[in-house]
C-alpha cells in the first residue's frame, strides 16, 4: 500500500476506484485499488493498493481526471441533426445559426444551456468554456440587467454541477468582404454588440461572482473585431484567458490579408494580444510562420475536430502545432457531437488522414489535451488526479461492448460518452450511473428545443 496525503488532512469523504490514472497528463501512471480522499472540493489524500473502506463511495471503472470542454456555443445544440439536407458551406450554415440566435431569451437560454451542460457532464466534462456572444435583445437593446444572458449560463452550469469559464465575447462588426472592406452588423448580429470596447468591459464587470465560474474574455474573430477595437482591448491591460476564433476558414485569412496585410495570427500579434493568455480556437488555416509565432509567444490552440469536419472547415495542423510546443486543448464548439472522447480521438484520427501516419499523438498526449491543457486554457488548475488538485474526475466503464479488453492506458481511444458512468466535480458526484443531478438530459433537451421551435 502507498499513500499520499496533504496537510492538514480534514476530508469530507472518499471515492474508491478499482483502477485510476494518477498524476497530471501527459505524465502519470495507472494504479489499482485507489482511494481518493477529498475535502473542501480538493483531493487531500490518495491511497493505492487498498480495498474500499466503510463509507467510501465505490466508483466502478477507470478513474481519470475530468475532461475540459474548452470551446462551447451552447445554443448551437439546437441545430444538431437539422442542417444537413441542403449541403452548402460554413457560411450557409451560419444563416441557420443566426435564426436560432434570434429566438433566444434568458429563459430559453437557461433551459437549453442546462440541458447542454448536463449532457456535457454525461460526457465526463468537469469544466465548460462557454464562448458567449448573444448579449442583448434582438436589435441590440440591453436586457435588465444587461448581464441577463450571461447569468442564465452561470445558473445553467450550477444546475448541472459543472464549472464554467464564461468567455464573454466582443463582437463589433459584420465581417470583411474579399477586398478587405469592413461590413456593418447585420440585423441578426446587432444583439451581439455592446457598442464599444469600453461598454463590453463594463458589462462584463457587472456580472455577479460565483464560486463555480471564472470570468474571462473572448474576441469573436478578426472578422468581427477590427484593428481599432483590437488596440482598445490591448489598452485595457487585462489578464487571464483570452479566446479568439482564428483562421477557421480560408476566406477569413484571405480577407484579413486584404484588410491588414497580415494573417489573423500576425494581426493579433501586432496589437500585443498574442501571448500565454491567448487561445486560438480552430487555427485550421495557419501558415508555418503563424505556427512559429504562436509557439514563440506561448499561445495555445483549441481544436474542435467534430465541428471542423461537420462544417467543412478543412483539416487543421495539430501535429505541427504540438511539435512546435503549442499546448492543445479540445472543444465541442457547435455540439454536432457532445462527446469529449470523440474529440480526443478525432485529434489523432484527423492527423492520420492528413499525414498517412499513426501515432502523431500518444494516448497520454491525447489525454492531456482533454484534461490538463483544457483546464489551463480555461484558467483552472485542474485536469489532474493528485493531491492538491480539484477533486474533478470521470469514470469510464471498462467492460462495455466498446471497451472490454482495452488496456487502461489506452481505453479513452476505444470509449465513447456512452461509457462515462460517473462524473465528480469539486468532490460532488454530478453524474452517477449515467444520471445527472440536473435531471434527465433527454427530457431537458426535449423541452428546451420545443420551446425554441415554438412561436417567438
Amino acid at each position: 500500500m502507498t499513500a499520499t496525503t496533504a496537510r492538514p488532512t480534514g476530508t469530507d469523504g472518499a471515492y474508491w476506484l478499482p483502477v485510476a490514472r494518477l498524476g497530471r497528463p501527459p505524465a502519470g501512471r495507472v494504479a489499482a485499488g485507489v482511494r481518493v480522499r477529498h475535502g473542501a472540493g480538493l483531493v487531500v489524500g490518495i491511497d493505492e493498493g487498498v480495498p474500499p473502506s466503510p463509507g467510501d463511495v465505490v466508483l466502478d471503472g477507470l478513474g481519470l481526471p475530468a475532461f475540459a470542454d474548452a470551446h462551447s456555443h451552447a445554443f448551437h445544440r439546437a441545430l444538431r441533426g437539422r442542417t444537413h439536407a441542403g449541403g452548402g458551406t460554413f457560411w450557409t450554415w451560419r444563416e441557420q445559426m443566426y435564426a436560432v440566435a434570434a429566438r433566444l431569451s434568458p429563459e430559453a437560454y437557461l433551459d437549453l444551456a442546462t440541458a447542454v451542460y448536463a449532457e456535457a457532464a454525461l460526457s465526463g466534462v468537469g469544466v465548460v468554456g462557454e464562448f458567449h456572444y448573444v448579449h442583448h435583445r434582438p436589435g441590440g437593446v440591453p436586457y435588465a440587467p444587461p448581464t441577463a444572458m450571461a447569468e442564465a449560463l452561470v445558473e445553467a452550469a450550477a444546475r448541472a454541477g459543472v464549472r464554467l469559464t464564461l468567455l464573454d465575447t466582443l463582437y463589433r462588426r459584420g465581417g470583411v468582404d474579399a477586398t478587405g472592406r469592413p461590413l456593418p452588423l447585420s440585423a441578426e448580429q446587432r444583439r451581439f454588440d455592446d457598442g464599444s470596447v469600453e461598454a463590453w468591459a463594463a458589462r462584463r464587470a457587472a456580472l455577479p461572482a460565483a464560486a463555480h465560474v471564472r470570468a474571462a474574455r473572448g474576441l469573436h474573430s478578426v472578422r468581427a473585431v477590427g484593428a481599432s477595437d483590437l488596440a482598445a482591448v490591448a489598452a485595457l491591460g487585462e489578464h487571464g484567458p483570452l479566446h479568439v476564433h482564428v483562421a477557421e476558414q480560408p476566406d477569413e485569412v484571405t480577407a484579413c490579408l486584404a484588410e491588414h496585410g497580415l494573417t489573423p495570427v500576425g494581426l493579433l500579434d501586432r496589437h500585443g494580444l498574442l501571448g500565454p493568455d491567448l487561445v486560438a480556437v480552430h487555427a485550421n488555416h495557419v501558415t508555418d510562420a503563424d505556427v512559429a509565432l504562436l509557439a514563440g509567444r506561448g499561445a495555445g490552440v483549441c481544436a474542435c475536430p467534430t465541428t471542423e469536419r461537420d462544417l467543412a472547415d478543412g483539416p487543421g495542423r495539430p501535429g505541427d502545432l504540438a511539435a512546435a510546443g503549442v499546448p492543445l486543448s479540445l472543444g465541442t464548439d457547435q455540439h454536432a457531437v457532445l462527446d469529449l472522447l470523440e474529440e480526443t480521438r478525432g485529434l489523432e484520427m484527423h492527423e492520420r488522414l492528413r499525414t498517412g501516419r499513426r501515432g502523431t499523438f500518444s494516448p497520454a498526449a491525447l489525454l492531456a489535451a482533454a484534461t490538463a491543457h483544457g483546464y489551463a486554457a480555461l484558467g483552472w488548475d485542474g485536469g489532474r488526479l493528485e493531491v492538491g488538485a480539484p477533486c474533478d474526475l470521470t469514470v469510464l466503464d471498462t467492460a462495455s461492448v466498446r471497451t472490454v479488453g482495452a488496456r487502461p492506458d489506452q481505453l479513452w481511444l476505444a470509449a465513447t460518452a456512452a461509457d462515462v458512468r460517473h462524473t465528480v466535480v469539486a468532490g460532488r458526484q454530478v453524474l452517477r450511473d449515467g444520471r445527472s443531478i440536473a435531471g434527465d438530459p433527454v427530457d431537458l433537451l426535449t423541452r428546451a428545443l420545443a420551446a425554441l421551435d415554438g412561436p417567438p
